[in-house]
């Protein structure tokens, strides 16, 4: 893939698309933090599913992400940190990763560009969809959150309860993801694949059997500031896209 030692990942994946290894799982996240040993490892760890106005409080420690085995697996290793978003967390491991998960629990966004998914831009991550696609991106979120697109979240934020790392009990109000006209706005995010992989912003590799995707993700928000700019509802259903009024990105 080109992937370096030193370079920092975050990695959506499929177990089941990415097929049959021996060891599964734990395999695969034993290669990649084995590999990244210079770098930092990151995973989704994503409890948006089960929080809600009933079911208030997050424990980092023992609540279940709701985005598969790999980030399951990979969060209860020795060694890795999660961050303390009750709906979007995410895992770290490797260098500055106690510190790059700080701070998750002071944001009342799904993806705060202050946070763990704006500041992949900042560290100049690559995010690796390993049998999945730009639906499970959830950087697009963070891009989208950066420029104000309306009609993204709730109108009111739901109150919820984080654990935090002495045992003590946070309230952290937060909005949710909410649109009127369809309910996962993710669901359109691979509108803009082809365009992605014409800027360079993203390439096809394979993890595995999974037929996958690897994003700059300096790039990818540029392309995508580049579409929303004149576009801002391109992700709603029906919308075309008009390729013609998006200026040509080079890097």
């Amino acid at each position: 893939m080109g992937l370096l030692p030193s370079d920092s990942v975050m990695l959506h994946s499929s177990m089941k698309a990415i097929g049959n290894v021996q060891g599964g799982a734990d395999t695969v996240v034993d290669v990649f933090m084995e590999y990244l040993s210079d770098g930092l490892f990151i995973t989704p760890t994503h409890t948006w599913k089960q929080m809600s106005s009933e079911y208030r409080i997050f424990d980092p420690v023992s609540e279940p992400a709701c985005v598969g085995i790999i980030p399951n697996i990979f969060m209860r290793r020795p060694g890795v940190c999660r961050s303390l978003h009750p709906t979007h967390s995410i895992a770290a491991f490797g260098k500055g990763a106690e510190e790059y998960v700080k701070g998750d629990d002071c944001f009342s966004t799904p993806c705060d560009p202050r946070g763990c998914f704006g500041r992949l831009r900042d560290i100049g991550a690559k995010i690796l969809l390993a049998g999945v696609t730009h639906t499970k991106n959830t950087y697009i979120h963070s891009i989208e959150e950066s420029m104000d697109i309306p009609e993204r979240l709730t109108a009111q934020p739901t109150l919820f309860i984080v654990r935090m790392s002495d045992g003590s009990l946070k309230e952290v109000p937060m909005y949710r993801h909410y649109n009127r006209k369809m309910a996962h706005i993710s669901e359109s995010f691979d509108k803009l694949k082809d365009y992605y992989f014409k800027l360079g912003a993203a390439k096809k590799v394979t993890l595995g059997s999974a037929d996958s995707i690897l994003c700059d993700t300096r790039a990818l928000f540029d392309a995508t500031v580049a579409v929303l700019s004149r576009q801002p509802d391109f992700f709603i259903p029906d919308t075309i896209f008009r390729s013609k009024s998006v200026p040509k990105i080079i890097r």
